[in-house]
């Protein structure tokens, strides 16, 4: 009996705590402040972005609550979901009681109780009581008061009350935060969350590689009562499935309908090329009827079907297919390669370097047809951006500033990994652009670890071609011609310091060490570097050591470069007037300086797209989101319980009449009470005992 007794007060005490008020506005403070949380730290970002902003240890602190997809977490679900149980609770609690006192006039008040109102009025009017009760009625409903009449030996009550509706105000307000509460958990996870738990789904396997690989269990049918994925869908293609992120894993989303991509479209502004509008041709096919649709699906302009909504959500490369020409950046080697490849796609390359085959693994990482720059940042602000990341740069605030950008033309990212799976990105731009004046060549190179791409400038030729730059290149690490260019220089050379017996020997020095480690590698001979300090050159000749080699360097890399435009059939370089000569001494000082950076490319080869083939890929959002209605009808509720509560006011009037002590006299003992007593009730109040106050001077 104890234990009964026991088990029924722990029921009792649990409704009780769930009806709770407090309660209530604990769990939703609770949801509120995760909802700050959710508005101040992004959402849906990689490991390494939130582990950059915040750091090791508060990424392991953020990770533990899963603070990167907030509102679908299992903790801030289970709040919901109790604010849900703990409001019904209290509304099927109160509710009741709330209509019973709107409805009640409370007539069974006692003549006496009105004495402890603060707000009373006790005259006696000179009208008998009949009258004074006929008169009473007609002010009651003229201020809009419904009353109820109640006669007894002591007198007759008048209970009148307006503004009942005000209680409506609270359960309407409770009954939007239940609805919209359960709008939100119907268009979360849950729905999909409960058949992972209890349904037996599992996620798609690593293994599995195509549709037909995907397990029935990894798979939500067709009547998946809420979900929200992704369709991506390259240019031709067709697909009825979307693709589901739920707690990290990947689960497929079978759709009642195939979508196919007849074009995905996208229009640009004719003054500088930047896109305007971006959008998907589809064609939808109903797999139970057969109907077919065509549709235009853009940015605001969604497309509906069986409750599931698509959206435009982003795109990206659909396997553009790329023919890339392979340039030697280390050798004497001149001759270029043609690799056909598709993005995503990888492939083996075999380079010659020193007589030692070296493989390499090449992998398309992303292809952009545009590139809309501003180029007045330089190299430096030219860092790769997605596709979908120009067309959002453009089509908002950065959209007024088109006199800064312009459209740079195709690029093509790539990942080069070496047989100790070693890699480096690089992302180079297919056609020549005018930095400082000269028209050159953007070839990036990030390395493991770093941020940010670092761009090599080479020099177009007068063509606009890599050719004349790539022939240089090989000629410095050409030990024959570097000595031909050594000796012509030292045959034109009038430095006094030296004969030419020792400036030839000098140049063909500053040469070698120049095409092996650039300015740096010149600075670090000179310096000794990995060198005994005793057998350094002493300091205070080495400033003028370097300017030496420099000046050696750049004359006779000069007469290199001659050598090279008559081995290809071209006539040597003319300082003929002013104009040409400092067109010339840009080109070389850019050939150097890049030659230089070359020195340490990561790579042998370099790959520049040659021409291409554009496929574009679309990703449609499509989402079912049955709770949306609710929401709407939650927002709805509580428009009108806020209205109820803030514009509806409540009022309640008693009124004894009896019997005066003259026989045509008859007295009045009043009380006006109101949940809320704010001035305009108490203006209310003044104006009722002002009016029967009159009534008893009369």
């Amino acid at each position: 009996m104890a234990k009964h007794t026991s088990g029924r007060r722990w029921t009792a005490d649990f409704f009780e705590l769930m009806g709770s008020m407090r309660f209530a506005v604990s769990l939703l403070s609770f949801i509120c402040v995760a909802s700050i949380i959710g508005t101040v730290l992004p959402q849906n970002q990689t490991d390494l972005q939130y582990t950059d902003q915040f750091g090791t240890f508060w990424y392991t602190v953020f990770s533990k609550f899963g603070v990167s997809q907030i509102y679908n977490t299992w903790w801030f679900l289970v709040i919901m979901g109790f604010l849900v149980i703990s409001t019904t609770v209290c509304l099927l609690r109160n509710t009741p009681k709330m209509i019973k006192d709107m409805r009640s006039f409370r007539e069974y008040i006692r003549e006496g109780s009105l004495r402890a109102f603060p707000h009373k009025l006790n005259v006696e009017v000179g009208f008998d009581q009949e009258t004074t009760v006929r008169m009473s009625k007609s002010w009651l409903k003229k201020q809009g008061y419904s009353y109820r009449e109640k006669i007894s030996e002591n007198g007759v009550l008048l209970a009148a009350k307006k503004g009942s509706a005000n209680r409506l105000g609270y359960i309407f307000a409770h009954v939007a935060i239940v609805v919209i509460c359960i709008g939100g958990l119907l268009d979360s996870e849950l729905p999909n969350r409960l058949q992972i738990w209890f349904g037996g789904k599992a996620p798609i396997p690593a293994t599995a590689k195509y549709i037909s690989d995907v397990d029935e269990e990894a798979r939500f049918s067709s009547s998946n009562p809420s979900f929200r994925g992704n369709v991506a869908i390259s240019e031709g293609g067709n697909s009825s499935y979307a693709l589901l992120g739920i707690g990290g894993e990947q689960y497929l989303q079978v759709l009642p309908f195939d979508i196919k991509l007849n074009k995905f479209i996208i229009e640009y502004y004719e003054t500088n090329g930047m896109p305007k509008r971006f959008a998907s041709d589809v064609t939808i096919t109903d797999l139970k009827t057969k109907e077919v649709q065509n549709r235009i699906i853009e940015v605001n302009h969604p497309f509906a079907k069986d409750g599931i909504t698509l959206y435009q959500s982003s795109f990206h490369d659909g396997g553009s297919k790329l023919q890339l020409t392979g340039y030697p950046v280390s050798g004497q080697a001149t001759e270029t390669f043609e690799l056909n490849m598709e993005v995503a796609g990888t492939t083996k390359l075999t380079t010659t370097l020193n007589g030692e085959n070296k493989e390499y693994r090449v992998t398309i990482d992303d292809f952009k047809p545009i590139n809309v720059e501003n180029l007045n940042a330089g190299s430096d602000g030219l860092q790769p951006k997605s596709f979908e990341e120009q067309i959002l740069a453009v089509t908002g605030s950065a959209a007024g500033k088109a006199h800064e950008v312009q459209n740079v033309g195709p690029s093509v990212a790539y990942t080069l990994s070496d047989d100790k799976n070693q890699s480096v990105k690089y992302n180079n731009y297919m056609l020549p652009m005018m930095l400082d004046d000269s028209l050159v060549f953007l070839a990036g190179v990030q390395l493991p670890g770093e941020g940010m791409f670092r761009y090599v400038r080479m020099p177009a030729d007068e063509q606009g071609t890599l050719n004349e730059f790539m022939a240089m290149r090989a000629a410095f690490d050409n030990p024959d011609l570097r000595s031909k260019a050594a000796r012509s220089f030292a045959e034109k050379s009038q430095d006094e310091r030296f004969n030419a017996d020792m400036i030839t020997p000098l140049a063909e020095q500053a040469l070698a060490i120049f095409a092996k480690g650039g300015f740096m590698g010149i600075d670090q001979y000179v310096d000794g570097v990995n060198v005994p300090e005793a057998e350094r050159m002493p300091e205070n000749l080495r400033e003028p050591m370097k300017k030496i080699l420099r000046d050696y360097l750049l004359f006779s890399a000069v007469e290199l470069r001659n050598l090279v435009r008559t081995e290809a059939g071209l006539a040597p370089i003319s300082l003929s007037n002013r104009e040409e000569a400092e067109k010339q001494a840009r080109w070389f000082d850019l050939s150097l300086r890049a030659l230089s950076d070359l020195s340490a490319y990561p790579a042998p080869v370099m790959l520049q797209l040659k021409t291409f083939e554009h496929i574009q890929a679309s990703v449609l959002q499509a989402t079912r989101s049955p709770g949306k209605s609710s929401v709407y009808l939650g927002s709805l509720f509580l428009i009108i319980g806020v209205f109820a509560m803030f514009y509806i006011r409540d009022r309640r009037i008693w009124m004894w009449i009896k019997p005066g002590d003259t026989a045509n006299s008859s007295k009045i003992m009043s009380a006006m009470t109101s949940q809320k007593r704010t001035l305009d009730f108490n203006r209310e109040f003044e104006r009722f005992r002002q009016d029967f106050s009159d009534l008893a001077k009369k």
